[in-house]
């Protein structure tokens, strides 16, 4: 017994040391809550210096008030910050007052990206708060630069973004690279919020596989402390035509268990990009997801298991669950669409029909065991295509009938 107790404790001396080795809490570096933004910013630019020079992790160290810091951070290569939480989906609450409180920084300058991030970085556990930003007022909406923003000098390959939560941003998580500048494989998993540009995920020019999982944007992510954005807020962002996931130039991209409520766009798939898309809920969209393809070769998405609520206009005379243009091939399997009304914005109650085809060039599309209803029109296609051709199986139309059909075999 005593041999066995002896174990444990230097197992547990063991771990200590080697956590105190590779991770330190950001307050010895004086990142501290009574600190002005300015001070904690630079003091936190010189935890991530120590840390990058053997790719250690910082502790956010949970505190009631949060740590005010400006923007303009930098990641560098193989830092990781590290915070107490899972997703907080409807918020914390300080003790005493309407805020949220934990491992949490509080922006408030509209200056540059809040955090730029490097390759082999990560960010975990963190909320992050725009106090300022407004809620009731959609006059007041201000547009903050991303939260978080790949380097737009160096490549960000290997990224991990996990368990993060958004407080009244306007762009959440900005990897939109470009030709010369590209990303690699970012993971995005167990994040939510709400950003009033409709933009929470985007990505451009990533060539190895992004991993965008179970993430989930909702107006009353702030509940919990009493902000949960007002139904003209909520109005304003639908307005914009944004997708609140969005990518173009990607390979093989993996989408999977996505929730948005309250967007103009539920989920953009670029025309340079192919990959699967499965498990989501799109709610109170004008259009669901919109596929375009730039080629016959491997622009081609696998489409399955989800539901669509496409019943708001936003910037647009018509609403679709789908779209699909460009070239390529498109497999829909068991995805339901319906409408009706939501009090917390302003819906139509219905959706012009259950997939729109456009474009001119030969496209291809299957549907199978697709549920489709609350849609004005006689057919559920809408083909504005020519030479697209579909072929539906064993859906069931706004009738409760099944719908089978063979467009240009």
């Amino acid at each position: 017994m005593k041999q066995h107790i002896f174990f444990l404790s230097a197992l547990f001396l063991f771990c200590f040391s080697v956590k105190a080795e590779t991770m330190k809490s950001i307050q010895e570096f004086g990142v501290l809550p009574q600190n002005t933004p300015q001070t904690n910013a630079e003091n936190l630019q010189k935890a991530i210096d120590w840390a990058s020079q053997s790719g250690a992790a910082l502790w956010v160290e949970p505190t009631a008030e949060g740590y005010p810091v400006a923007s303009g951070i930098v990641l560098k290569e193989s830092v990781s910050l590290i915070g107490v939480h899972g997703p907080t989906g409807r918020g914390t609450k300080h003790p005493e007052k309407n805020a949220p409180t934990g491992s949490l920084f509080l922006i408030s300058d509209e200056k540059a990206p809040f955090i730029t991030v490097e390759s082999a970085t990560q960010i975990r556990g963190i909320q992050f708060w725009y106090p300022q930003q407004a809620y009731q007022d959609k006059d007041k909406i201000i547009p903050y630069p991303p939260t978080i923003q790949m380097s737009q000098d160096r490549t960000a390959q290997g990224v991990t973004l996990s368990c993060l939560t958004f407080y009244g941003e306007y762009i959440a998580m900005d990897f939109n690279g470009r030709p010369d500048n590209i990303c690699e494989q970012i993971l995005f998993e167990h994040c939510y919020g709400y950003p009033l540009s409709g933009e929470f995920i985007r990505i451009d020019y990533c060539y190895d596989i992004p991993r965008i999982l179970h993430c989930h944007v909702n107006p009353s992510n702030m509940r919990m402390f009493g902000r949960a954005f007002s139904k003209e807020v909520v109005d304003a962002v639908i307005a914009q035509p944004t997708y609140t996931f969005s990518i173009n130039h990607t390979d093989n991209a993996q989408l999977i268990d996505l929730f948005t409520f309250g967007a103009h766009g539920g989920i953009y798939l670029g025309e340079h990009t192919y990959g699967q898309l499965t498990n989501f809920n799109l709610d109170c969209v004008t259009v669901g997801i919109y596929k375009n393809g730039g080629g016959t070769f491997n622009r081609n998405w696998q489409i399955a298991q989800g539901s669509i609520i496409a019943n708001v206009k936003g910037c647009d005379t018509e609403i679709h669950p789908i779209i699909i243009t460009g070239e390529g091939h498109t497999a829909i399997s068991n995805v339901e669409a319906f409408s009706g009304t939501n009090g917390a914005l302003t819906a139509e109650g219905y959706s012009d029909d259950f997939l729109l085809i456009t474009g001119d060039k030969p496209l291809t599309v299957s549907l199978y065991g697709c549920r489709m209803r609350n849609y004005r029109a006689e057919n559920p296609l809408t083909i504005r295509n020519p030479q697209a051709r579909v072929q539906a199986v064993a859906c069931v139309d706004k009738e409760e009938q099944f719908f089978n059909t063979l467009i240009n075999p």
